[in-house]
């Protein structure tokens, strides 16, 4: 799918030949094969793109060329197609080098070698030793978490398709299959494909609470319900977080337990049940200060979604005071709301200082959400106290902007609502 580099190509024609694909030109020299190379590139079927002293960059072709002869290599030569993937995805996990902090650049071959193993038949091993250890670094999520390469990854998921985005290779473990399942709902929900993102999503639950491993079902339902509240399913939504909270107990881990809690809260704020929504938002802060006693704030999304309640009736006040005349009461009840903007903005520099100077594990996404809060709490704030309004502006371009690398195009209209507010007034 991508032009065949020079170092890609030599890997192929290396001994030993692949049988019915490379014993033709293997014994060839390199004056013979530029030779050919020309001669096809004479006849439009090849593009050769060449350096410095003549040196072969990469071959290419058209895409109908590609598909012409992968279809016939594949249905008369299944074991030499096979072998030149295999051959492919060796050589690009011996030849990439892991880096501290990889650029989505660096990150490119290990890409392409997943899809090179998957076509080889080894998706448990390109699942396990690439995709989960080498591009997500495990519990760390890197591509998506660091990189916001949500695009990038949904291509290397789709590889362990047969039909996407329903069934999944059977070469992948009963496990790894719903994980991946949910892999692609959650990178089909951040790219704002979220009708795409709910089928998968659900099969996973299915599976996992077939399975009766209740975390990950947890997980899941959470994950559904946060969709479903996007999409304005409001039941639904509803429903899935109260399953969240109940798989998560069910499973004894305390932080699924404390997060699926939010989920409710924020569900039920959504709702416009902001009591219980509180009362959940508060038991959860417990159960997170009885977890990280030198974290006793809810933080994260979490965090984000804790702050938007508490920020519900200072914004509601300001947009009175955006549209009545002043009255007694009203200023009363602005100063009040000031007061709370005040609260919320020192819970959000707190936790963004954790982010930034504690934390080893910082998403793109969790910065650009504090920063959301912050500028959020200053716009409100001004309207309020009927002060300027211009300075909030640098701060909700940096928040809108934190939101377009994190890559979650749900979460971007909020930024770009609350920017619009400050446009509209100045």
């Amino acid at each position: 799918d991508r032009p065949a580099s020079g170092a890609c190509i030599a890997a192929l024609l290396q001994a030993p030949a692949i049988d019915g694909l490379t014993e033709d030109v293997i014994g060839l020299d390199e004056a013979a094969r530029n030779i050919t190379y020309k001669r096809l590139a004479d006849a439009g079927l090849l593009t050769v793109q060449r350096g410095a002293g003549n040196a072969l960059l990469a071959l290419d072709a058209h895409p109908l060329i590609r598909e012409y002869f992968a279809q016939t290599t594949v249905s008369r030569q299944a074991e030499a197609w096979q072998a030149a993937h295999r051959r492919l995805y060796i050589y690009l996990c011996e030849n990439t080098k892991d880096k501290q902090e990889p650029t989505i650049d660096d990150l490119q071959p290990l890409y392409q070698a997943v899809a090179h193993g998957c076509l080889a038949g080894m998706q448990q091993q390109a699942c396990d030793d690439v995709y989960n250890a080498r591009i997500g670094r495990g519990n760390e999520f890197y591509s998506t978490k660091k990189l916001g390469a949500f695009g990038t990854d949904l291509g290397a998921v789709a590889c362990f398709f047969e039909q996407p985005w329903q069934r999944v290779s059977l070469a992948l473990s009963e496990s790894y299959q719903a994980w991946m399942l949910n892999n692609a709902a959650f990178s089909l929900r951040a790219l704002g494909r979220l009708t795409e993102a709910a089928e998968p999503m659900r099969a996973t639950l299915g599976i996992n609470v077939k399975q009766e491993k209740w975390k990950n079902a947890g997980v899941v339902a959470s994950n559904l319900a946060e969709l479903e509240l996007t999409l304005g399913d409001l039941a639904g939504a509803v429903r899935h977080a109260e399953q969240a909270v109940s798989h998560a107990d069910r499973s004894g881990d305390a932080f699924e337990r404390l997060i699926n809690r939010t989920t409710h809260a924020d569900a039920l704020h959504q709702v416009g049940w902001a009591n219980a929504a509180t009362s959940l938002f508060c038991e959860a802060e417990a159960m997170q200060a009885e977890r990280q006693p030198a974290y006793p704030l809810l933080y994260s999304v979490a965090g984000f979604q804790y702050c938007d309640l508490l920020l519900a009736a200072p914004q509601a006040c300001a947009w009175r005071c955006s549209v009545q005349p002043c009255v007694d009461s009203l200023a009363v009840d602005a100063l009040g709301q000031a007061q709370t903007c005040q609260l919320v903005a020192e819970r959000a520099v707190q936790t963004l200082d954790w982010w930034t100077s504690h934390f080893t594990n910082a998403s793109l996404l969790d910065i650009a959400l504090n920063h959301l809060t912050l500028s959020r709490a200053a716009l409100f704030a001004a309207i309020l106290a009927g002060q300027p309004l211009a300075p909030c502006q640098a701060a909700l371009k940096l928040a809108v902007d934190g939101l377009r690398c994190a890559g979650y195009m749900e979460h971007l209209p909020r930024g770009l609502l609350t920017r619009a507010w400050l446009f509209a007034h100045t």
